[in-house]
């Protein structure tokens, strides 16, 4: 099966979020499953040529590709992906993509996506190298579904190549002036099927014109159904409800993995759990807080905005200062909430330590050494953090809600049936008050029910978060939406 994965991201070359860890890591659990993969991606001038290969592709050349009516000179480079054969062509124009970073507020930030779209299809043109499918994120790559059935509608290449779009977070939509439209040069019916709030949405197209939707984890997939979590695509999504699909993104099982990690002083596993608590004596005394290994460790790494739910925490704080724990935070995001644990850390600094910005070998380090671990997301997709914490031990607290309820099961609601299956806490409201409980329920178990603290860690432990699984699943959606381009025909 030929596989393109056309995205605006894909780590290591460039990342602002979780989308670039997907795009880096999905292509390689594909290739092991046989198929021909190949990733597209804007060549961006913060891509690090001196350590990244990338090579001029000479049987391309340069492609005129037209936006607005301007003709745009544009080249393709040609890396891989590392630890893969899987190859990732760069569509580079410097006009649209040398800018310091990869998304801007720039005026014309419809057009460089419409160039990478159009860019995408002329090159897989010029390379004669047909997809059975392209998966398309985010909105970023909306058009391409709408472009493939509409301005390359001419070409044979793509008469048999489906669609599929993933909505990475719904709350991004690409929302541009109608003018859009035209600058990409689609149909008028077409371009009228796109309209959103007196302009166009480029994630309307994905979701209109793909044979088949993904979103990044079950429960997110039923939530965007629903008002409170669709973003005004609700009703668009529910025309679609049968080709809707939730598939939960996997994590790399390789770079976070505590019984070999780089990062790590000390290495554990599922069968050496007591030596976990020697990373959390290391961090603590290169912190400079007290080490005691029976008082529990809480540890957040995040962006600091509200829809992480610090929103909650800053509701909550008075009182979470008032339980008996150590807190470390990493993150950066608005001020008000960097404030927040900026004070907390000089006002009480045996109690909390806070590093405003992002060290990854500090997030790797706070995984290993907390005893808990907070996310308390007003909404999340699908999430990271949780499945890195529970591959680390380090019990998640989190809102049930999107792929956290997925992966995070509560240990009391299981242990009320019976159950020992539960890795971690939930809450329900999206409220300081059952913020503040779950986190005194958390640390209250902590202390007085050590075997259950030690059964949620194995459990973590155990389960299977890589993405072989979900690489399968995505092979069957693949199949899907390569049948229902050929039933369209």
């Amino acid at each position: 099966m030929n596989v393109a994965i056309v995205a605006s991201e894909c780590a290591p070359f460039a990342k602002t979020g979780g989308l670039a860890d997907v795009v880096g890591a999905l292509p390689k659990s594909l290739e092991h499953l046989g198929a021909d993969v190949r990733v597209f991606l804007p060549k961006y001038n913060t891509v690090d040529e001196s350590k990244y290969t990338l090579h001029y592709q000479y049987n391309i050349g340069e492609m005129p590709i037209r936006v607005g009516g301007i003709p745009w000179p544009v080249h393709v480079l040609r890396s891989s992906i590392p630890g893969s054969s899987v190859p990732v062509y760069f569509i580079d124009c410097p006009h649209f993509f040398h800018r310091g970073k990869i998304y801007t507020n720039d005026s014309d930030e419809d057009r460089r996506f419409i160039l990478f779209t159009k860019g995408v299809i002329e090159a897989l043109q010029r390379l004669q190298w047909t997809p059975d499918v392209i998966h398309c994120n985010d909105w970023q790559t909306g058009l391409l579904p709408v472009m493939v059935k509409d301005n390359y509608a001419w070409d044979q290449l793509f008469a048999a190549t489906g669609t599929l779009y993933s909505i990475h977070n719904i709350g991004y939509q690409g929302l541009f002036a109608r003018s859009a439209a035209d600058a990409a040069e689609m149909g008028p019916r077409n371009a009228d099927a796109l309209a959103m709030y007196l302009g166009v949405s480029f994630m309307k197209g994905g979701i209109l014109f793909s044979e088949i939707l993904s979103t990044v984890s079950e429960t997110y997939a039923k939530e965007i159904l629903t008002p409170q979590f669709g973003s005004g695509m609700e009703s668009d999504l529910a025309r679609r409800r049968d080709d809707l699909y939730g598939v939960l993104n996997g994590i790399d099982v390789d770079d976070w993995n505590p019984a070999t990690d780089p990062h790590l002083p000390h290495h554990y596993s599922v069968t050496s759990l007591d030596v976990k608590r020697r990373n959390k004596q290391f961090l603590l005394d290169k912190i400079g807080m007290e080490y005691n290994a029976d008082r529990p460790l809480i540890g957040v790494i995040s962006r600091l905005v509200a829809q992480k739910g610090f929103d909650l925490v800053a509701g909550a704080a008075e009182r979470l200062m008032e339980l008996d724990a150590q807190w470390v935070i990493l993150g950066s995001g608005e001020d008000s909430f960097e404030n927040l644990f900026s004070s907390l850390h000089y006002a009480r600094p045996q109690n909390v330590w806070s590093y405003i910005g992002f060290n990854n070998e500090l997030a790797h380090l706070i995984e290993a050494a907390s005893d808990m671990f907070l996310m308390p997301s007003q909404y999340e997709p699908c999430g990271l953090n949780q499945m890195y914490s529970l591959r680390y031990g380090s019990i998640p607290i989190v809102r049930n809600t999107g792929g956290l309820a997925d992966t995070v099961h509560d240990w009391h609601e299981h242990q009320a049936r019976g159950s020992t299956e539960g890795n971690g806490f939930l809450f329900d409201d999206a409220t300081p008050y059952a913020l503040y409980t779950t986190v005194e329920r958390a640390v209250n178990t902590f202390y007085i029910d050590k075997d259950a603290w030690r059964q949620m860690m194995i459990n973590g432990m155990s389960a299977d978060y890589s993405w072989d699984s979900s690489a399968r699943k995505y092979m069957r959606l693949y199949e899907m939406a390569m049948e229902k381009r050929r039933l369209s025909q």
